[in-house]
């Protein structure tokens, strides 16, 4: 298996190392320390949702 990420947390990269078998291919090209109090990844780019869709009603 190969994962492929622009953006990432170390919580994340965690949470796919238990999540898959161990001979997971994880690329990412850009790993984050925090993410905040609502899950985003600082500084990392906010809710891609809302970037790609607008804004949530």
């Amino acid at each position: 298996i190969h994962i492929i990420s622009v953006i990432g947390s170390k919580q994340g990269v965690e949470h796919i190392k238990q999540l898959f078998p161990e001979n997971t291919h994880l690329w990412i090209a850009a790993i984050d320390d925090e993410l905040t109090s609502r899950g985003y990844i600082i500084p990392g780019i906010g809710d891609a949702g809302d970037l790609a869709f607008g804004e949530k009603l």
